[in-house]
C-alpha cells in the first residue's frame, strides 16, 4: 500500500492526526486537544446533529441513534465496532492501530451523551486489539471499557452480531426487532457505532466550531486499477474521477462502490460527487468508503464474479434464502465468465436482483443481489457479449483475494513526546 494521504482543506480537523505513520500515545493525543472538556454532553449532541452520519456503511444520522439509546431506558451501553467485514476497507483497523485514543475519546463522549456506564471495543484485528489495550493501560479511562475479540467474517460487524458476540454467543446476526438501541448488550439499550464515527465525535468535541468540516470529511480506501491502494481523508463534494487520479488510476473503466454494498458504476458516473445523497440518488452508495476502480482493460464481469464468490463463501448459512440465493447468483455470473451461460440467465439475474434484497437476516444477500443488478445496469453490452462468446479477461478463476486491501503499516511511537504535552489524566 502506498500509504496515507489527506485531501481535506487546511484547518479541517483530521482523523489522520499529526503523525499517521506511528501510533499516537496518550500524551501526544492530549497535546493536540484530546480528552479536553470544551463543551458539555448536551451541546455536543446538538453539534453532532449538524450532519454527522455513521461511517459503518448505512450512513444513519448519528445524533438520532444517540438520542434513541439515551431515551430507551436505564443503564445503556456503548460499543466501538471495529470489525471491518468489507474486504476492500482498512480505515477502521488503521484508526484502532494508529489513533486508539481518538476512538476511546469518542466512545467516552458517546457514553456521556447516552448516560452509559460501560463501554466495549469490538475487534477482530490482533494488532488493533493490542493497541487499544495498551491505550487503556496508559491512562485511567473515564469509562470502564472491555475489549472483545471476534473471528473476522463478512457479517461479524453487523450490529446484532456484535451484540450477540459481546453477550457470549457467536458473531451471527439475529432477527429484528428488537434492535440494539432497544435491547442490546445484557438486555440494555446499546449504542453500536463504527470507530470512524466515534473518532469524528471526538474531533467535534475538541473543535465544535468546525463541526461541519468534520462531519463532511471521511476516510476512504481506494484500490484497483493496477495501482497501489491508498487510504485517504477527503471532503464530500470531490468527484470520483479526482479520487481515481489521486490513487493512480487516471482513466478507470468504472468502480465497485462501498466495498461490496454499493455495486458497480460505469465510466459515465465517475464525475459524480463523493456525497452520500448524490451517490444514493444515482443508485449507488459510499458505504464504508471502500472504492475499487476498474483498470481500462479489466473485465467487470470477472470482478463481480470474484465479489460474489467471496459473499457466497462468507454466508453464515443461517437463512435458507441467503444460501440458495447467493449461491445461485454466484453460479449464474460464474457461467457468464466461463462461457456456459444460457439465454435465460439474464432474466433470472434481473429477477433475483429485485426480489431477493431484504429477505435475509443481514445485508449479505442484499449485497450479492445488488452487485449483480448493478452489473446488468452499468455494463449491459459487456454482459450480452459474454453470452455470445467466452471472454479472454475472464479466463482465470474468480479470485476473491483480489478484493483484499492490506492495512498501512503503523509503527509504535518512538519519537520524543512534545514538551507541551499534557500529562494523561
Amino acid at each position: 500500500m502506498t500509504g496515507i494521504d489527506s485531501l481535506i482543506p487546511r484547518g479541517t480537523p483530521s482523523a489522520l492526526g499529526a503523525a499517521p505513520g506511528v501510533t499516537e500515545d496518550a500524551g501526544a493525543y492530549a497535546a493536540t486537544g484530546g480528552y479536553r472538556e470544551v463543551i458539555g454532553a448536551d451541546e455536543l449532541l446538538d453539534r453532532i446533529d449538524g450532519g454527522l452520519r455513521g461511517r459503518g456503511g448505512a450512513g444513519y444520522p448519528t445524533a438520532a441513534k444517540l438520542r434513541a439509546v439515551r431515551d430507551a431506558g436505564p443503564r445503556p451501553v456503548v460499543v466501538a465496532n471495529g470489525e471491518e467485514g468489507e474486504p476492500g476497507s482498512v480505515k477502521d483497523r488503521w484508526l484502532l492501530r494508529a489513533r486508539p485514543h481518538l476512538v476511546l475519546d469518542g466512545l467516552a463522549r458517546a457514553a456521556e451523551i447516552t448516560g452509559a456506564e460501560r463501554g466495549y471495543v469490538y475487534v477482530s484485528d490482533t494488532a488493533a486489539g493490542e493497541r487499544i489495550r495498551r491505550a487503556l493501560a496508559e491512562r485511567t479511562p473515564r469509562l470502564p471499557c472491555d475489549v472483545v475479540d471476534t473471528p473476522h467474517t463478512y457479517v461479524a460487524g453487523e450490529e446484532t452480531a456484535v451484540v450477540r458476540r459481546i453477550n457470549g454467543g457467536p458473531a451471527l446476526p439475529t432477527a429484528k426487532p428488537p434492535r440494539p438501541f432497544e435491547q442490546g448488550v445484557g438486555g440494555a439499550p446499546t449504542f453500536v457505532a463504527n470507530v470512524e464515527t466515534l473518532a469524528r465525535i471526538a474531533l467535534i468535541a475538541a473543535q465544535p466550531d468546525r463541526r461541519r468540516l468534520t462531519a463532511r470529511a471521511t476516510l476512504v480506501t481506494l484500490a484497483g486499477g493496477g495501482a497501489e491502494p491508498l487510504l485517504a481523508e477527503v471532503p464530500y463534494g470531490g468527484t470520483l474521477r479526482t479520487l481515481a487520479r489521486a490513487q493512480g488510476t487516471p482513466e478507470p473503466a468504472g468502480a465497485l462502490m462501498g466495498g461490496l454494498f454499493g455495486g458497480l458504476i460505469g465510466p459515465d458516473r465517475l464525475d459524480l460527487a463523493l456525497d452520500p445523497d448524490t451517490l444514493a440518488a444515482a443508485g449507488t452508495a459510499l458505504g464504508c468508503g471502500a472504492i475499487r476502480f476498474l483498470a481500462p482493460d479489466e473485465c467487470p464481469v470477472s470482478l463481480v464474479s470474484a465479489a460474489l464468490a467471496h459473499l457466497a463463501a462468507e454466508s453464515t448459512r443461517q437463512c435458507g434464502i441467503c444460501v440458495a440465493g447467493t449461491g445461485s447468483i454466484r453460479d449464474a455470473v460464474g457461467a457468464l465468465t466461463n462461457g456456459t451461460a444460457d439465454p435465460g440467465l439474464l432474466t433470472r439475474l434481473q429477477r433475483w436482483s429485485t426480489s431477493l434484497p431484504g429477505r435475509g437476516a443481514c445485508g449479505l444477500l442484499d449485497a450479492a443481489a445488488g452487485t449483480a443488478g448493478s452489473l446488468l445496469r452499468a455494463f449491459p453490452h459487456l454482459v450480452r457479449a459474454h453470452l455470445d462468446a467466452p471472454c479472454p479477461g475472464c479466463a482465470a478463476p474468480a479470485d476473491s483475494g483480489r478484493l483484499t486491501v492490506p492495512v498501512p503499516y503503523v509503527a509504535r511511537r518512538t519519537v520524543p513526546r512534545p514538551r507541551s504535552a499534557a500529562s494523561p489524566r
